[in-house]
């Protein structure tokens, strides 16, 4: 089928089409830059492929160029296709398909913050990454800037969206807030109750992490990927493991394809336990949460004793894991069986209670339209009625070997992500079951000493939904890491999420949401 759409492509931009390559799933397609709005639009559009990542390069080292990638995703073929776009130096600006495709609005002012190329026609030029204070004239992302340079601060202020008429009025909330949540800036705009308008100002917390990335060891690489967002641990480290050993052409051991599973599943159970417990939070249903928090205590109780880490920290590796945890099998078997049991009574406890049912049903509604259009991401976009997970669509890991389903909902309220979420707690547990009894004999990792130069995409579903990796590698080291979270997907949504509804709603819609700020904010 891959083939199909690469043919479809060929027949009516044929001309436009400079280079093509082909790695694994893989398909790279090099286009004349001015071309480039029309064949994302007939690929987004035409071919119904969604855009999942947009990012850029600097290659004026080999090739003379910067270059932008766009990388859409065949599903039903477990295939990618990546446009790529050469920009000349001296004229450091490319069209916007933002106007064509909403999805691509922040990687596209993240390119002209990070590599200073402008994207023309976009319908907000504004900064994203970087703030007022930041000099113009400085790209981080470029070869030639050094990570030791403290720029200094200038003079500038954030020009924010306003909405004028009478009985208007702005509520401003954070950046810094009560609880220890990370910095965020949320500005409402309200008329009696209803919120008519929010504009959201993150990026408080850059820590320069693709940077960081470049010429690191690929051991020490690990480490940073786990640490982009801390109860992601296990997505991150697989996403950027799997696009190195793709790289290398590596497959790792079978045992090691089925412990990564198990990791990542768990990781996923004790995430979305958290999550419904922060909605019985913000509802005022003190009972519901504790019992929920209690349950992901245990499981992060159970992480520890499998792994030494209640985050799952420190077991992926190049080539498989660092660590076996089958002596561990009967153990993690029975706790689990206690953990669904119990959480299958929480759950329907929690909605044969009508006040809760009550707040939480209606509220905070993304529409399926607003959801595509977006490219919302995970059990925010599988409750919107999009049925998407990389797990079953681009299987990695060992779960092609796995029964699972895919929980979806089309209310797309905080009542739908509440209830994709719990589905997804048992479907988990089934597949830590049928993992754990299938775990096959043999070793659990395959060392190598040598990355050869190449790039390449790495991926996993994330509790948050998809997470992205594509790494670039020369000499053994790392020569371009781009990351992409699904906060950065999914945090545009709650502007939409939010309107029509009353600001005291406004906490139960974000958790919904399960929104990282460290994970959007490299």
């Amino acid at each position: 089928m891959k083939t199909e759409y690469i043919d479809a492509i060929k027949k009516e931009f044929g001309n436009s089409i400079l280079k093509e390559s082909v790695s694994d799933n893989e398909t790279y397609l090099t286009i004349k830059k001015e071309t480039i709005v029309k064949l994302c639009d007939y690929i987004y559009s035409h071919l119904d492929l969604p855009l999942v990542l947009v990012f850029a390069t600097d290659e004026r080292k080999t090739d003379g160029v910067f270059k932008i990638h766009y990388v859409f995703s065949i599903d039903k073929d477990d295939a990618f296709i990546i446009l790529n776009i050469n920009i000349d130096e001296k004229t450091p600006v490319f069209n916007s398909i933002t106007p064509k495709i909403a999805a691509a609005n922040w990687y596209e002012r993240e390119i002209q913050d990070m590599f200073g190329l402008r994207p023309a026609g976009h319908p907000d030029p504004r900064r994203l990454v970087h703030f007022e204070d930041m000099p113009a004239g400085v790209y981080p992302l470029r070869k030639d800037f050094d990570i030791r340079t403290k720029p200094p601060r200038v003079e500038g202020e954030y020009v924010y969206r306003r909405v004028e008429g009478e009985g208007v009025y702005e509520i401003p909330v954070g950046p810094v807030h009560a609880g220890v949540i990370e910095p965020g800036h949320f500005r409402f705009s309200v008329a009696g109750e209803p919120i008519i308008n929010l504009e959201i100002r993150h990026f408080y917390t850059h820590k320069g992490v693709e940077k960081l990335f470049e010429n690191m060891s690929m051991d020490k690489a690990v480490f940073l990927a786990e640490r982009v967002s801390g109860d992601n641990s296990v997505a991150h480290a697989v996403a950027f493991c799997q696009a190195v050993e793709n790289i290398a052409g590596i497959d790792i051991p079978p045992r090691a394809k089925h412990i990564r599973t198990i990791l990542l599943e768990l990781e996923r159970v004790y995430n979305h336990l958290g999550d419904i417990a922060g909605i019985a939070t913000d509802v005022a249903f003190a009972m519901g949460a504790a019992h929920a928090n209690k349950l992901k205590e245990e499981v992060l109780q159970l992480n520890e004793k499998v792994t030494g880490s209640r985050l799952l920290r420190g077991m992926n590796a190049i080539g498989g894991v660092r660590r076996d945890i089958g002596d561990k099998k009967e153990g993690i078997l029975l706790e689990l069986s206690d953990v669904q049991h119990d959480f299958r009574e929480l759950i329907e406890y929690l909605m044969s209670i009508p006040s809760l049912v009550d707040r939480i049903e209606t509220t905070g509604r993304i529409y399926n339209d607003t959801a595509k259009g977006l490219h919302v991401v995970g059990p925010a976009a599988r409750a919107s009625g999009i049925d998407r997970d990389m797990r079953r669509d681009h299987p990695y890991a060992s779960y092609r070997d796995f029964n699972f389903k895919v929980p979806l909902h089309k209310a797309g309220d905080v009542l739908a992500r509440t209830v994709v979420r719990a589905d997804e707690v048992c479907e988990s547990i089934g597949i830590i079951e049928q993992a754990l009894w299938s775990l096959p004999e043999g070793d659990i990792r395959i060392k190598s000493s040598q990355i050869p130069d190449g790039f390449s995409l790495g991926y996993t579903e994330a509790p948050r939904g998809e997470t992205l990796y594509w790494v670039m590698t020369e000499n053994n080291r790392i020569k371009r890491c781009k990351v992409r979270d699904p906060s950065f997907c999914n945090w545009l949504a709650i502007e939409y999420a939010v309107l029509d509804n009353i600001v005291p709603d406004f906490p139960i819609i974000n958790k919904s949401l399960s929104l990282s700020y460290s994970g959007n904010d490299m």
